[in-house]
């Protein structure tokens, strides 16, 4: 079995976890952990350890996090390390809504590596600007 965690500073996790519960229901092998403000760094460590321990051994882990580099992940990734887990995770960075949608979607039907490369695509993909054409005869958007 796959899992997918979330990670961001602040909230973020959090919200787009209930986001994805709207489009596509409940899901226990999705987590999400976000360092508040005020939170320190050990603390975290000790929030996502607790977290992981729901996780089996055997399972592949899939980590989406808002920032590559910042302290949720690194720190995600030490405790990750620490538990014997690294090995049997893939991260992606640059978390937002179709990244998460559609790993949750498409994890258990592909393999890590194909898998990758969908949700990378379906991520920038949905990156565009909103044009916003006016009619002057007609007062709706």
């Amino acid at each position: 079995m796959k899992y997918v965690i979330l990670v961001s500073h602040g909230n973020f996790a959090e919200g787009l976890l209930d986001s994805l519960k709207m489009l596509t229901g409940n899901h226990d092998d999705v987590i999400a952990i976000g360092l508040k403000d005020g939170i320190t760094a050990d603390q975290f460590a000790i929030d996502f350890t607790e977290m992981i321990t729901k996780i089996p051994k055997e399972s592949e882990i899939i980590v989406l996090a808002d920032i590559i580099g910042g302290s949720p992940l690194s720190t995600a990734m030490n405790v990750l390390a620490q538990s014997g887990l690294i090995d049997k995770t893939t991260v992606l960075g640059g978390m937002n809504l179709p990244l998460a949608l559609t790993t949750i979607l498409m994890k258990d039907v592909l393999d890590t590596d194909a898998l990758i490369t969908n949700v990378t695509s379906e991520a920038t993909g949905a990156i565009k600007q909103f044009v916003l054409e006016t009619n002057d005869e007609d007062d709706d958007i």
